[in-house]
């Protein structure tokens, strides 16, 4: 699957979520869904909890945060 096709996979809409990024077809946000893998679910285990996702669902939440970084720039906090 390519970038376009996973990125379909994510929508926005000021009346969803309060226009925070979801799955498609979903109430679920890619904030959700980087959430629950940065605490140590597998995709595995999100597939299972959530009726109807793929895994190219998790795989789109991915490169949509990869690519929405992408042009961040970054500036080191000074302790």
């Amino acid at each position: 699957m390519n970038n376009d096709e996973l990125l379909s996979r994510i929508a926005t809409n000021s009346e969803i979520m309060v226009g925070k990024p979801v799955i498609k077809g979903t109430r679920l946000t890619v904030e959700h869904i980087l959430n629950l893998l940065a605490h140590g679910a597998s995709i595995a285990e999100i597939i299972e909890e959530y009726d109807g996702l793929e895994e190219a669902d998790i795989r789109a939440c991915l490169l949509f945060a990869s690519q929405s970084l992408e042009s961040t720039t970054f500036m080191p906090l000074n302790a």
